[in-house]
C-alpha cells in the first residue's frame, strides 16, 4: 500500500451490508441524542469502481481530480492511494493535498487565474505544472514562477459545432501570439489543456477538440516548445441515466487520441473527472427543523383537488450555502427519499425545502415538490450528492454545523485496492474471497458488488 489510505479512514463493511442499513444506524443515534446535524454517507467502494472503469474505458488517460470538486479527506486519501492525481485551484487546494503526502509532480495547478501569492508558494513547493490562457497570467508565471511547465488552455468555442459560453481558454486564432509571447519570456509550454463540461456528452465534441489540439501542438514544436502532454479536461457522465454513457464517449476519445495523438508519438494524456467519481459515491441526510403552512388562496388548484388546501415550507438542517452548494452550479437538486414510509392515507401537499429558518438570504433549495405532511424531526435523504457539495469557506449557512461524513468500503473493494498495488491476497480465506484469480484491477470491477448508495424506504 501506498500509505495514503488505512483501515483507519473508514468502517469495513461485509458484503450485502449496504450503505442503507449504515445510514438507518448513524440516523438511529442522531435521533437518540437529538441531534439534527446533517450527515454523509460515502461508498468510497464506489469510487473505487469508478476508478477501474476509468482505467479500462481510457488506457492512455491519467486521471487528476479537481480538488473543488470534493476536498474531503476521504476522496483525496482514497484517490491517491489509487494513483490519481489532482488538479488545485488555488493554494488552499495544494496545501490540502500536499498536506496527506502527494507528491507535486501528481498536482496540476489548474487555475487560468492565479494569484502571484499562490504561484509563487507553488514555486516554493515544487509545483509546476500550471495553465494559462493569455498574456496576463503568462507575465505573472514568468516573474514569479519561472521553472513552471505550462499548458495552453484552449477554449471550446474555437470548434464549430460548439455553442459560445464564458468558459476560460484562448481562441484558435490567438494560440499563436501567445506560444511566441511564451517563448519570448522563456517560459516552457509542455503541451495543450481543454475543457468541455456538459459539452463532453456531445459525441463529436471531443474528436473535434482534439484535433484542434492537434493543430496547436504543431504551432508550439514548430516555435521549439517541447510539446507532450494533453490535457483533455472533464465533462465524464457523473451517473448511469446520462444519455451518453462512459463507454460510448470513451470509444470516441480513444479514435480521437489514435488519430491526432497515437501511441507511440511521446504525448502523454490526462484527464479531469469530477463529478464522475464522486457524484453517486455521497448520500446526503438532513432533518426538517422548522415547517410553515402557506394557504392555498386560488380555487381550483391542484392542492384542493387533492383535497388539501395548504402549502408547506419545509426548512432543513442545511442549505445552499453548505451541503447544497451543489445547486449554485447548475446542479439540479436531487429529488428526496422519505427516510419514514407515510401512512397511505396521508394528504399530499405542495411544498418547497429552504435552509434553516431565520436566514431570509439563503436561496430556496427546491420549489413545487409534492411530499406527504412530515414533521419537525423527520429526515429527508438526498442521493448523487457528492459533487460540489461539500464548501471549503467557513462561511455556512446560518444556524447549521457543516455536515459530518462517514466514510465507508467494502471488504472486496478494499482487497481490490491491495490487488491493484501488486499485495495478493495472505490468506486462503482471503483467496476464496476473491473468487476468481485476476489479474487486471479493471477485471476485479466486474466483481465488486457495490450496492446502490440507498435504498429508499419510501420512493417520492
Amino acid at each position: 500500500m501506498n500509505g495514503y489510505l488505512n483501515e483507519s479512514n473508514f468502517l469495513m463493511v461485509e458484503e450485502g451490508f449496504t450503505t442503507r442499513d449504515l445510514l438507518e444506524d448513524l440516523l438511529g443515534e442522531l435521533c437518540q441524542e437529538s441531534q439534527h446535524q446533517a450527515l454523509f454517507v460515502a461508498d468510497l467502494g464506489d469510487i473505487v469502481k469508478k476508478h477501474l472503469c476509468f482505467l479500462k474505458a481510457l488506457p492512455r488517460v491519467k486521471p487528476y481530480f479537481p480538488v473543488k470538486c470534493n476536498g474531503s479527506e476521504g476522496v483525496l486519501r482514497l484517490l491517491a492511494e489509487l494513483g490519481a492525481g489532482f488538479a488545485c485551484a488555488n493554494k488552499a487546494e495544494i496545501s490540502r493535498v500536499q498536506g496527506i503526502g502527494v507528491p507535486p509532480d501528481r498536482i496540476f495547478y489548474c487555475s487560468p487565474c492565479k494569484q502571484v501569492a499562490h504561484l509563487r508558494y507553488a514555486a516554493s513547493h515544487g509545483v509546476r505544472l500550471m495553465a494559462f490562457d493569455n498574456e496576463v497570467e503568462l507575465g505573472k508565471v514568468a516573474r514569479s514562477h519561472p521553472r513552471a511547465r505550462m499548458l495552453l488552455g484552449i477554449t471550446a468555442d474555437s470548434l464549430p459545432a460548439a455553442h459560445p459560453s464564458l468558459s476560460f481558454g484562448s481562441t484558435l486564432q490567438s494560440c499563436g501570439h501567445l506560444l511566441q509571447a511564451a517563448k519570448d519570456q522563456a517560459v516552457e509550454v509542455v503541451g495543450i489543456s481543454f475543457h468541455l463540461g456538459s459539452r463532453g456528452l456531445e459525441p463529436q465534441a471531443w474528436a473535434q477538440a482534439v484535433a484542434t489540439a492537434q493543430l496547436v501542438f504543431d504551432m508550439g514544436t514548430e516555435l521549439g516548445h517541447h510539446m507532450h502532454l494533453l490535457d483533455i479536461g472533464g465533462g465524464f457522465p457523473a451517473t448511469e441515466d446520462t444519455r451518453a454513457p462512459l463507454e460510448e464517449i470513451a470509444a470516441g476519445i480513444n479514435s480521437a487520441l489514435d488519430l491526432y495523438f497515437p501511441e507511440g508519438s511521446g504525448v502523454e494524456i490526462i484527464a479531469r473527472p469530477g463529478r464522475y467519481f464522486v457524484t453517486s459515491a455521497f448520500t446526503l441526510a438532513v432533518s426538517i427543523t422548522a415547517l410553515e403552512e402557506i394557504p392555498v388562496e386560488q380555487p381550483g388548484s391542484d392542492e384542493e383537488e387533492c383535497g388539501s388546501k395548504k402549502s408547506l415550507v419545509y426548512h432543513l438542517s442545511d442549505g445552499i450555502y453548505g451541503a447544497f452548494s451543489c445547486l449554485l452550479f447548475d446542479s439540479p437538486c436531487p429529488r428526496p427519499r422519505l427516510h419514514r414510509r407515510p401512512c397511505p392515507e396521508q394528504p399530499w401537499h405542495s411544498c418547497s425545502l429552504r435552509g434553516p429558518r431565520g436566514h431570509a438570504e439563503d436561496p430556496s433549495i427546491a420549489e413545487g415538490l409534492r411530499l406527504p405532511q412530515l414533521h419537525v424531526g423527520d429526515w429527508l435523504i438526498f442521493g448523487d450528492m457528492g459533487a460540489y457539495s461539500m464548501p471549503t469557506s467557513p462561511l455556512g449557512t446560518a444556524g447549521s454545523a457543516q455536515a459530518r461524513v462517514t466514510y465507508a468500503m467494502s471488504r472486496m473493494a478494499w482487497k481490490t485496492i491491495q490487488l491493484l498495488q501488486g499485495k495478493p491476497p495472505q490468506t486462503e480465506e482471503e483467496r476464496e474471497s476473491l473468487c476468481t484469480p485476476l489479474s487486471c484491477g479493471w477485471e476485479m470491477a466486474e466483481t465488486l458488488c457495490v450496492p446502490p448508495v440507498f435504498a429508499p424506504a419510501g420512493i417520492i
